[in-house]
């Protein structure tokens, strides 16, 4: 079995709340970094979605909490794309500090029509359609 895709990200001071622990949002900005790292890897470029009035679209996430993050840290965010039937897709995301479980942030997307402003019937079918690297994105 292939590793999940991951990127590092070291927690910066700012980024904490009163308690000292990672703000909640951030860890929904470092699965969005960790997400578009991954598209772009697959060969796929933000302004060419754009240009063709398409975009990936978050209709839901879950953030489960294991450990605590701190100013200081390194924490590697996986990313992997699960695809099944229909207009949407999840996105299943581990945090990782040491190999330790931190926090797992769940999320199901679809790839929306810009223009029209509808989730598109496949979207692993515009995703295949962009990509140079479709297994990546698990495809």
């Amino acid at each position: 079995m292939t590793q999940p895709f991951t990127v590092r990200i070291a927690v910066r001071g700012y980024e904490t709340d009163s308690q000292g622990h990672l703000n909640t949002s951030v860890y929904m900005q470092y699965g969005e970094h960790a997400r578009w790292s991954l598209v772009q890897a697959s060969g796929i470029r933000q302004s060419d979605l754009v240009e063709k009035a398409v975009g990936p679209v978050n209709l839901e996430s879950t953030i489960r909490f294991h450990r605590e993050l701190r100013a200081g840290d390194e924490v590697d965010v996986t990313c992997s794309f699960v695809f099944g039937e229909g207009k949407t897709f999840r996105v299943e995301q581990s945090f990782l500090r040491d190999g330790e479980l931190v926090a797992e942030l769940t999320s199901v997307g679809g790839m929306m029509d810009l223009r029209a402003r509808r989730l598109l019937p496949d979207p692993r079918a515009t995703f295949r359609e962009f990509a140079s690297d479709p297994e990546i994105l698990g495809l």
